[in-house]
């Protein structure tokens, strides 16, 4: 007797497999999806929608709400005394012009931080990186574990986490741990979130062990991008990280001081303005 999976069963598994990780993309874009949205989208009855959505808060990925879903907690939030902080459209905006500048095959590093896990996300939605069922078409490495979380979601990314002692106020593993492990590797590209950054004092941080963790990754990376909002530029932090000529390309707003931004250019840094 048979007993292998019939044909049309195993089509609906791959279906149904192939629709939840499109509903996880669509919800890492935008946050929130109306049953009616995602329906239109997916060219699906909503009913269908209602069971996937029941699947996917069932497995704790997202949050059910009146209508529809909303990503959960747990992957996507900071706490809140590490949220709120600038102009939201503007992180989005510097997280779509940082996520597109990796390629495939990249080892991609993110720091912990708002505007890195914006990246973070901006990324993950990103299935143009899956050329030819390439997997995994990227590789992210990460002491943050709000990005950990949401990464390894993904079947295009390969997700690698730093060991180390966990911050409660950012989710980032710090100490010796985790630099021991990145004396191992070596990274494409790093996505650097800051606290301040300017020509004279470098880029930084207010916490020590965070900015001793993200120094190793500076120096393990071919490539350095700086993601921060303009209200950060031109100011110290408390604990220096690089000097500014170890960076490569800041990604801001447009709202940035222009004075800094020429400084920033003359001294051989791309600046990219969202």
């Amino acid at each position: 007797m048979n007993s292998a999976e019939p044909k049309g069963d195993r089509n609906d598994s791959r279906d149904r497999a192939l629709r939840l990780q499109t509903l996880l993309d669509m919800l890492a874009e935008r946050g929130r999806l109306s049953v009616s949205a995602a329906a239109e989208s997916l060219g699906v009855s909503e009913a269908t929608v209602r069971r996937d959505f029941t699947t996917l808060a069932e497995q704790q990925l997202v949050t059910r709400t009146h209508g529809g879903v909303v990503a959960s907690s747990v992957a996507y939030d900071l706490p809140v005394r590490y949220r709120g902080r600038g102009d939201s459209h503007a992180k989005e905006r510097i997280a779509a012009a940082a996520g597109d500048l990796v390629e495939p095959g990249m080892v991609v590093a993110f720091n912990g931080g708002t505007t890195t896990s914006a990246v973070a996300r901006r990324l993950a939605a990103r299935t143009d990186l899956a050329k030819d069922g390439q997997r995994p078409a990227v590789t992210v490495v990460t002491n943050a574990l709000n990005i950990a979380t949401e990464m390894v979601l993904r079947p295009h990314i390969r997700s690698v986490i730093l060991g180390g002692v966990a911050l409660p106020q950012s989710y980032e593993l710090t100490g010796p741990l985790a630099t021991l492990v990145l004396q191992e590797l070596w990274l494409d590209l790093l996505m650097l979130g800051v606290d301040g950054f300017a020509l004279s004092t470098g880029a930084a941080c207010h916490d020590e062990s965070e900015a001793g963790v993200n120094a190793m990754m500076v120096r393990r990376a071919r490539r350095v991008v700086v993601v921060a909002g303009s209200e950060k530029l031109g100011r110290r932090s408390f604990a220096r990280i690089c000097d500014a000529d170890a960076v490569d390309t800041l990604v801001t707003d447009s709202d940035a001081d222009p004075e800094i931004v020429d400084a920033l250019r003359a001294a051989g840094t791309t600046v990219i303005l969202a």
